[in-house]
């Protein structure tokens, strides 16, 4: 996922998960309320009325997953275009109008969607409404605009990608676990392909992507469902719907055997280890499988207390920093992600080896039930306390939605995690922890 910055956008580094935890909205809690607008536009409402502000999110069902053949990095180019400006709204005045009334802007883009946000008084949610539907309606994709953009996006994966081999690993690594899946694909693009994108491509992708019956507008804040519909169908309501592009559904190639890749760049300063499973997301996991992943990664590596910290860092004295992390919230696979930085005099063979005695033990036995109750109980806590930004709410209940779950995913979830039992955990490591779904880097500045 990226983030833009004004005219860069902020990368996902190597250690963070690209999703968005889910959010807790339990009976006695605000209530979301759903609705559809003529022209197809979803809308998601979440009162939360214990400031006079509201977070407006537009999330679109189009992300690098949807990019044209030949062509990577068309969806995050997208996020960047979106700030070109209009007739109306010429060049960055999008960003310097919201800014002038008190608000803040920006946009990601990840794997299955892009989205695009502003936080606001909410006396002015009318005018980010406003701002959005004209862009959405009469973006500005001159030439001029298109190859200063593409010149931006260029430059931004020289600067976080290219320069960086922790970054440039990663990217191998990724490619390598999903095979021909566009998940193997960088959200940015590759450089070769990103120089293609002309006006040409950028007025097709757009017109097949962006439009309101591929959109869902989330709004959380101090507002009632009766606010936000009125005002989503003066501003959004205006804007006509599109016939859009099919969203392809992909194959899932075997894997037969894991792949192992040493990675020797000499600008590295700390090595690395680095594994990655391709697992079941929310989306195609059976009942109670993604939650046992996600509480799996939570006792191994969700913070200092965990498995892999306590026994590599503390005790064996062998590593840094180490984790574990489960990012399920995809329309098609999962990853469940293991690493770690040795300790000078330590070798990336010693980790290994040190590292598989702990999935080892986590394959083969349940979580003590106090360890398990400690890792729930941190899940949940983490999601509730989100609860007091309206960024979280709103992106909880927006990621959701954009993958194909559905409201009651959401506010069903910390019940989910509750139920996981220490069985349902080890099956989760037995079933998805498999030599042959798994892709083991080394990177070092020397040959180990």
């Amino acid at each position: 996922m990226t983030f833009k910055m004004r005219s860069l956008c902020f990368v996902s580094t190597l250690l963070c998960t690209l999703s968005f935890a889910f959010v807790p909205a339990r009976a006695d809690d605000a209530k979301a309320f759903q609705f559809a607008l003529q022209n197809g536009l979803q809308v998601v409402v979440i009162p939360d009325h214990r400031a006079p502000v509201v977070t407006q999110m537009l999330w679109f069902r189009v992300g690098s997953v949807d990019d044209t053949p030949g062509v990577s990095g068309l969806a995050h180019f997208f996020e960047h275009m979106m700030f070109r400006g209009t007739k109306l709204v010429p060049g960055d005045q999008f960003s310097q109008t919201i800014a002038r009334n008190g608000g803040q802007d920006n946009a990601f883009t990840s794997y299955d969607y892009t989205a695009f946000y502003e936080q606001i008084a909410k006396d002015r949610m009318r005018l980010a409404m406003n701002l959005e539907a004209d862009r959405l309606a009469n973006l500005d994709l001159s030439d001029a605009n298109v190859r200063t953009e593409r010149d931006v996006v260029l430059e931004e994966r020289r600067m976080r990608t290219d320069n960086d081999p922790q970054a440039l690993a990663v990217e191998q690594w990724r490619a390598a676990l999903y095979l021909s899946h566009p998940y193997g694909r960088p959200v940015i693009g590759w450089a070769d392909e990103i120089r293609r994108i002309g006006r040409t491509e950028a007025r097709d992708f757009f017109a097949k992507h962006y439009a309101p019956n591929n959109a869902i507008l989330v709004v959380a804040g101090d507002v009632t469902k009766d606010d936000v519909r009125i005002a989503a169908e003066a501003e959004y309501g205006k804007v006509p719907p599109r016939e859009l592009a099919p969203r392809s559904e992909f194959a899932q190639p075997p894997r037969l055997a894991e792949t192992r890749m040493t990675i020797i760049n000499p600008e590295v300063r700390v090595p690395l280890f680095y594994r990655a499973y391709r697992v079941a997301s929310y989306t195609d996991a059976r009942p109670g499988e993604a939650e046992g992943l996600e509480t799996l990664a939570q006792l191994l590596g969700g913070d200092a207390t965990a498995t892999l910290y306590r026994k590599l860092v503390v005790e064996r004295k062998l590593a840094t920093s180490a984790g574990a992390s489960y990012d399920g919230y995809n329309r098609d696979a999962g990853q469940f992600t293991v690493y770690a930085t040795p300790r000078p005099g330590v070798s990336l063979k010693t980790l290994e080896t040190a590292i598989d005695a702990i999935l080892k033990e986590a394959i083969t036995r349940a979580p003590a039930p106090a360890d398990l109750e400690r890792a729930k109980t941190q899940l949940i806590a983490s999601a509730t306390y989100q609860r007091d930004s309206q960024f979280a709410l709103a992106s909880a209940y927006g990621q959701a939605l954009a993958i194909g779950l559905t409201v009651e995913d959401v506010e069903e979830w910390p019940d989910r995690i509750q139920a996981v039992s220490g069985n349902a955990v080890r099956d989760a490591a037995q079933n998805f922890l498999k030599a042959k779904e798994a892709v083991t880097g080394y990177l070092t500045p020397r040959p180990q």
